[in-house]
């Protein structure tokens, strides 16, 4: 069962909305708020799949609650539901963390998609914005993303990340960085571990994609 948690100051929307989710079999409404302080306790307590936000909430508005959110649960799924047609805010609620920014326009006839979509890990943005611009904000989401992983690693983690991408072997790191090899294996480990990979190949794909390794001084 998919859970669900929909935050909306408006009952009559909220309701309208719960119609259409539960009108999908192993869909399931688990709660419902009509602030945004009451975001975070409601997630503590129900643990829902996904919410279901609104920007214009009161206490504490839905571009905020995002990165709160995402403090509480990282794995959960957001999606932006709301009238508000401002590109910026399409591209500042996918940066601040969202998966999805749908119009209450187009929920009728596209929230399921948006549902179905953003839980196979996709980001949907409403038909209202023109294919470029979704295009334009995917893009750039992901190259915020890309430049900020590298932020939760330290100045050790990323000299040795550096280090495995230009290809030296854990010994030759050790000695250039005066540590142990052991050393060398514990940051190789805890780089994995925080970036999410699971192989030395997509490690060095990924120091190339950030720019942490300059490949055309290895081209002369």
């Amino acid at each position: 069962m998919f859970s669900i948690l929909l935050a909306d100051d408006h009952t009559i929307v909220r309701q309208g909305i719960k119609r259409i989710i539960e009108e999908v079999q192993d869909y399931v409404v688990i709660g419902e708020v009509d602030n945004g302080l009451q975001i975070l306790s409601q997630i503590k307590k129900l643990h829902p799949d996904m919410i279901i936000l609104d920007i214009s909430m009161p206490k504490l508005r839905g571009i905020e609650a995002i990165s709160e959110i995402r403090n509480i649960d990282k794995n959960i799924k957001i999606l932006i539901l709301t009238v508000h047609k401002n590109e910026e805010y399409v591209f500042e609620c996918l940066s601040s963390g969202a998966n999805g920014y749908i119009l209450k326009e187009d929920a009728a006839k596209e929230l399921i998609f948006a549902i179905n979509s953003i839980k196979q890990n996709k980001i949907y943005i409403s038909s209202t914005f023109r294919s470029e611009v979704i295009f334009d904000l995917i893009k750039r989401k992901g190259h915020l993303r890309d430049k900020s992983s590298i932020e939760i690693l330290s100045n050790r983690e990323r000299e040795v990340l550096k280090l495995i991408a230009e290809g030296f072997a854990n010994k030759r790191i050790a000695k250039l960085l005066c540590i142990s090899v052991r050393t060398v294996e514990r940051h190789r480990a805890n780089i994995m571990k925080k970036l999410n990979i699971s192989n030395v190949v997509e490690l060095v794909k990924y120091a190339i994609k950030i720019g942490l390794v300059d490949l055309s001084r290895n081209e002369k």
